[in-house]
């Protein structure tokens, strides 16, 4: 597809395309928003090559889809608050990211989307896997959906606050998280109704989601389980290779993600924003 000289190359079946032809550096006019706008919602997370982007123009970017979030426990670049800086170095070991999980979704209002920024990347690895939630809850039986309906889920921030966690994680990550102790939870429907276009998702994941609301832990564990792995089969799924000047803006409210850490002994350095989102219904 064309719009404007903007040509949109899907990359997989299931989600993902690549945006071609635009410079998110300078300003877009409307036409070029609203042709990378459907892109974004047709497609589920949108990639771009070979951008230049400083962290003013990165946040502007960011403001042009929506205010922006200030993540609440890790360390933020120094002097933009709004910036989360995805670094790993070489001797670490661990990095952010390395579980199947959608953003922030222990807020009452989940991120609507990310905007993440290729600073430095390794010779090979480091890709990230994208899923798509659409597809998870589409392939479901008609009686599993039927179950689900008005189901809801405990989303909770406790790995963060979780002190011998925290310490576990900070001993082998580059980006640190700060003390906060402060735990947010939050209930959410564990099918989501995507506000703009309409379709259903799953919308529980690995990281953050604890348990059925109204529901002990144990008694939840196999149907998140199931619901897991439902949520990243292979035909469900993109891979993205990142390159110097990449960018990945995904849609939180219907995909998930999963940063592969494969590329130990070499730098990774990127940069996100997180664009606020709304109440999931």
């Amino acid at each position: 597809m064309k719009s404007n000289s903007i040509e949109v190359r899907p990359v997989a079946g299931a989600l993902g395309a690549e945006i071609h032809g635009i410079d998110l550096a300078d300003s877009l006019s409307d036409e070029q928003f609203d042709a990378v706008h459907r892109a974004f919602l047709d497609h589920q997370v949108i990639f771009f090559r070979d951008q230049v982007l400083d962290p003013d123009s990165h946040k502007e970017v960011g403001r042009r889809f929506g205010d922006l979030n200030i993540h609440g426990y890790y360390e933020s670049l120094p002097g933009h608050p709004e910036i989360l800086p995805v670094l790993k170095e070489p001797e670490a070991t661990g990095n952010i990211g390395g579980v199947w999980h959608s953003d922030v979704t222990y807020l009452p209002e989940p991120a609507l989307g990310s905007i993440l920024y290729a600073l430095e990347v390794p010779p090979a690895g480091g890709d990230t896997m994208f899923a798509s939630q659409y597809r998870a809850y589409e392939s479901l039986s008609d009686g599993m959906k039927e179950m689900l309906e008005g189901l809801r889920a405990i989303h909770s921030s406790d790995i963060f606050t979780n002190k011998a966690r925290r310490d576990a994680a900070n001993s082998i990550r580059t980006t640190k998280l700060t003390e906060v102790d402060e735990t947010i939870e939050s209930s959410h429907p564990v099918v989501r109704t995507h506000p703009e276009t309409g379709r259903k998702c799953l919308f529980v994941n690995g990281a953050f989601t604890r348990r059925i609301d109204g529901w002990t832990a144990e008694e939840s564990r196999p149907l998140l389980d199931f619901l897991y792995r439902q949520a990243a089969l292979p035909e469900f799924t993109c891979r993205f290779r990142w390159q110097q000047g990449s960018i990945a803006f995904w849609d939180n409210r219907c995909t998930q993600h999963y940063a592969l850490n494969d590329y130990q002994g070499y730098r990774r350095a990127m940069h996100r924003v997180t664009l606020e989102g709304d109440r999931p219904v």
